[in-house]
């Protein structure tokens, strides 16, 4: 038997980048530089060094000319003709976005659509030797403005004219600031009438970089008589078997003998099994059933097993192709009993501890395999059991959801309709579609996905944003839902009816309905952004949702981080520079409103900025807990967000330098597997922000939870005042609520005192502790500084001893401060008098040691005391 017949030359090397039209400054007009490809116009022209990094600075506006320019890629590369019965098709995985792809002067086709591959028949094009090749590329933007007149202006977010003239003034913008608005602001493009990244646009945490190029492979594939055209492995278990039903589609080439009987073969754990295609047909399933299968769990339920399947087709004396990928066997459903949303998988009932999902990095090609490990590494670390891919994003790469498979870490996947209306006109339908089958195929074999979403707040902007009432000013009735109840839904039951699907997230009901509100608490999910927008993060215990898909909390990007970034005059709240990295409408004075509340203000920025970083992990934290606390009712909490793509003030745990904010350890601990939350509890343990306050012990693990519980009442200097003791048993995987005796519960003076309970001895490994303050921190009578710190250096970095002689609260070691490349293990930690904790940082060898308990650099609650770090 021959070998595969199907053989693939990679055309990645070798392009040209020249800018074609479109005004551009001197030195960049009209210039060829070589290009990398993958690869887009601004990673090309960072590598010739014709543009300054848009990262920095106030670079990102000085790069507003590239919006409205074309470029050209061109690769001459050699090739031989068909043979006889041989088809040479040109394949590319993905263009940005708006391009014409010429071969050797023969146009092959158009494109408009940055999430779907094309490939092309290029048999009569292809000659022999030398080929030219050329992918014009021309402004995004004007496209996109172009489909908007013939389609309708439909609604999108948009800045208020108070933040237009406000960044017009400030001279953050080039131009009229109807067409942009920088440092705040957002969504002046027309995103919603073009299939690109919407956040390519700009969003309230991105920067508007509308980059152009190959930002996917590209290859020339020969093949005979036939290849696989789409492999679908379903996958589901029945019993004790695991059980893969291949579809398989087959493109045949259209030479005679292409009309032959096929055959696909199937292998997977030990089993094989094939089908036959009969001549004229192109299509064929294969049913696996492999016994005794071992499971795949996420992480934090069991081991993630995953099986290699390799799907092969035959004619009856040669291979033609081979399909190979791992799979694994699982089954995912959504309980939506009375208004329940709570993921079941392989039987089992799972609270989503999760995190919303962006593109990792603005300039897409620069995300390589370790860059995602590193962050997906991150998340698990933090206890995070499933990312949401957010809609205004991409359908991730293979390697993204390969990474989520071996960690065991579930995938939420929006389609990539986003805050917006959408028009339903047939040219972006046609568009729409083509992506949603080319992914939906493409993401079939992934066990780490368990759930499509139609959209993003688009049911929720229809119902509450003004859009309905916009749609009957301009007539527009068509704003996307015919998506998310027809298409998405018909494409999955045709292509992998395996996987759940939401119309939208937030919903409440399917098919949507005027008199459910979509973002109820009652069913389905919510966005919480009250909390941010308009009130105290306080406002969290006002209800327990069903599920919380999205909910967030800003703080700047680590200090290394921003100045890095940053020039040093930036450095102030209020700089224009500052303001260009906080993209969020009215972004800073959320910022200070949220903390006001519960944290004392400040001049210096250097300690504002660590009190708005502090405050963002402590709002977090304090949602998570009120979240979990009410397992079953509230089966989940999705923070936005874990991550970032630029250096910003955002809602990210991971800045866009991949250092860990403060938020992290907040994520990390309000995500233990075993959780003490004190919560206040009405009458009957009913929801009431201002009940007496219970201990909630939260045992996400499979074993039964028993210890001695303690309840202390003392003082801030360490004198015990009350003390009960009770024993703790919680069953696996729930959630227990105990009454608090009200001799330790009701202080004697609420700014002098605090309650902890401790499951266990401190000092143990399995030892569990939650915290009550009885008032707020800018109440307390802290101490500023009530402890030592020492450092020693270890082999692979130091260890930085701290001793408290009074009470310590959220003590941080900002280690990015030190050497930008160190990491430290843990952050926010809370001592109680006497208490000793241990702070292991890797790098920073050369570092003198005292560097490492530097006013400024091991900080915590008692710091803001100082009032400045200097």
């Amino acid at each position: 038997m021959n070998a595969r017949a199907l053989t693939v030359n990679d055309l990645n090397e070798g392009w040209t980048l020249t800018h074609t039209g479109g005004d551009a400054p001197d030195g960049v007009a009209g210039v060829t530089i070589p290009a990398e490809v993958p690869g887009t116009n601004h990673t090309a022209l960072l590598a010739a060094g014709l543009i300054p990094d848009p990262y920095l600075s106030d670079n990102e506006a000085r790069l507003q000319w590239m919006w409205r320019t074309s470029w050209r890629y061109a690769l001459t590369f050699a090739a031989t003709p068909a043979g006889p019965g041989e088809r040479v098709d040109l394949v590319f995985d993905g263009l940005d976005t708006v391009a014409t792809v010429t071969l050797n002067g023969t146009e092959l086709g158009q494109t408009f659509n940055m999430h779907r591959s094309y490939r092309f028949d290029v048999r009569e094009a292809l000659a022999p030797g030398a080929n030219e090749l050329t992918v014009d590329f021309r402004s995004a933007l004007e496209y996109a403005l172009g489909r908007e007149a013939v389609i309708g202006d439909r609604p999108r977010p948009q800045p208020s004219a108070e933040l237009r003239a406000e960044a017009a003034r400030r001279g953050l913008i080039d131009g009229d600031p109807e067409e942009i608005l920088q440092g705040g602001r957002v969504y002046p493009h027309p995103f919603n009438a073009i299939r690109k990244m919407a956040c390519s646009f700009g969003w309230d945490w991105g920067p508007d970089l509308q980059t152009a190029g190959i930002w996917k492979g590209v290859r020339l594939e020969r093949w005979r008589i036939a290849r696989f055209a789409a492999v679908r492995p379903l996958v589901t278990v029945e019993g004790a078997t695991g059980v893969a039903t291949v579809h398989v589609d087959v493109e045949r080439s259209g030479a005679p003998e292409a009309d032959e009987p096929l055959r696909v073969i199937a292998h997977v754990g030990g089993v094989s099994a094939e089908a036959s295609i009969a001549p004229g047909e192109t299509t064929a399933v294969v049913r696996l059933e492999v016994p005794d299968a071992q499971l795949w769990w996420p992480v934090g339920h069991g081991e993630q097993h995953l099986y290699g399947l390799t799907v092969e087709l035959h004619t009856e004396d040669e291979q033609l192709d081979t399909y190979e990928r791992r799979i694994g066997f699982r089954t995912v459903t959504v309980d939506q009993t009375d208004g329940r949303f709570t993921f079941v998988v392989n039987g089992r009932e799972i609270f989503v501890k999760g995190a919303n999902w962006i593109p990792d990095d603005h300039l897409l090609t620069r995300i390589t395999r370790e860059r995602l490990e590193r962050r997906i590494d991150q998340a698990v670390g933090a206890h995070i059991n499933l990312l949401r891919i957010w809609g205004g994003g991409i359908y991730e790469t293979g390697d993204f959801y390969d990474v989520c498979d071996e960690r065991g870490v579930m995938v939420w996947q929006d389609f990539l309709l986003a805050c917006a209306a959408y028009s339903e006109d047939e040219v972006l339908w046609a568009e729409i579609e083509a992506e949603a089958r080319e992914n939906v195929t493409r993401l079939t074999p992934h066990a780490s996905l368990v759930l499509y979403n139609g959209s993003n707040e688009n049911v929720w902007g229809w119902h509450d944003w003004g859009w309905r009432e916009a749609a009957e000013h301009t007539g527009l009735a068509d704003w996307g839902l015919r998506y998310y109840e027809e298409l998405f839904p018909a494409v999955l039951a045709e292509l992998d009816p395996t996987r759940v699907y939401t119309p939208s997230s937030p919903f409440s009901a399917f098919p949507y309905r005027d008199d459910v509100h979509p973002n109820s608490p009652d069913q389905g999910t919510v966005h919480e952004w009250d909390v941010w927008n308009r009130k105290d993060y306080a406002h969290y215990r006002d209800y327990v949702p069903r599920f919380c898909s999205e909910f967030g909390f800003q703080g700047p990007a680590t200090w290394a981080t921003m100045k890095r970034a940053l020039p040093p005059e930036a450095f102030d709240q209020d700089s224009p520079i500052w303001l260009l990295h906080q993209k969020a409408e009215d972004g800073n004075g959320k910022l200070n409103r949220g903390f006001a509340p519960h944290l004392p203000g400040t001049d210096d920025f250097e300690m504002w900025h660590w009190i708005t970083s502090l405050n963002q992990a402590r709002a977090i934290r304090y949602g998570i807990e009120h979240y979990r606390s009410w397992w079953p009712r509230c089966a989940g909490a999705i923070v936005w967000q874990l991550n970032d793509c630029w250096p910003v003030t955002s809602w990210a745990a991971i800045d866009g330098d991949e250092r860990l904010k403060p938020l992290y350890f907040a994520l990390r601990a309000a995500y233990e597997p075993r959780l003490l939350t004190f919560q206040p509890r009405g009458a009957g343990g009913g929801v009431d922000p201002e009940g007496d306050v219970a201990l909630v012990a939260v045992n996400d693990t499979d074993e039964q939870w028993s210890e001695t519980l303690t309840f202390t009442r003392l003082t801030l200097d360490g004198t015990e005042l009350a003390v009960a003791t009770a024993h703790l048993l919680v069953e696996p995987r729930s959630a227990l609520t105990l009454e608090v005796p009200a001799h330790v519960r009701t202080p004697d003076d609420a700014t002098a005192e605090v309650l902890v309970a401790d499951a266990g001895y401190p000092g143990d490994g399995d030892h569990v502790r939650g915290l009550w303050t009885f008032a707020e921190d800018k109440e307390l009578a802290y101490e500023t500084e009530p402890f030592t710190a020492s450092a020693a250096a270890t082999e692979d970095g130091h260890e930085v001893t701290v001793r408290a002689s009074g009470f310590v609260r959220d003590l941080t070691l900002l280690v990015d401060k030190v050497d930008p490349d160190a990491v430290v293990d843990t952050g926010l930690v809370t001592l109680l008098p006497g208490e000793t904790h241990v702070f292991r940082v890797r790098g920073a060898h050369s570092v003198e040691e005292n560097r490492f308990t530097e006013r400024g650099t091991l900080v915590s609650v008692n710091a803001i005391g100082l009032g400045a770090f200097a």
